[in-house]
């Protein structure tokens, strides 16, 4: 009984460990230099910093919240065009 209640702690804080890296692992993929780029995430797909009520990563509201941001290839984030505008270097403004 021992041995079981100890696997189950064991994997049940290894798995805590991965989703932790996995979350701080944003921006992984892209190569070379990145920035942070405002209102071009999807509702729960943002990197970080989706203003007040949230957490960080994964907790925008909505499609292309202005304060919530993702990282892009820098130089590319006022070339992306959403339903809403163009990505922004900078928090939009509503």
């Amino acid at each position: 009984m021992k041995r079981t209640t100890l696997a189950m702690t064991a994997f049940a804080l290894t798995a805590l460990a991965a989703g932790a890296a996995l979350a701080q692992d944003k921006g992984a993929s892209i190569k070379g230099e990145k920035e942070r780029c405002y209102g071009i995430a999807q509702a729960g797909k943002n990197d970080c910093a989706a203003g007040p009520g949230t957490t960080c990563a994964g907790t925008s509201k909505m499609d292309y919240q202005a304060n919530a941001w993702k990282y892009v290839v820098k130089g590319t984030c006022t070339t992306m065009k959403t339903p809403t505008g163009m990505g922004s270097l900078t928090p939009v403004k509503s």
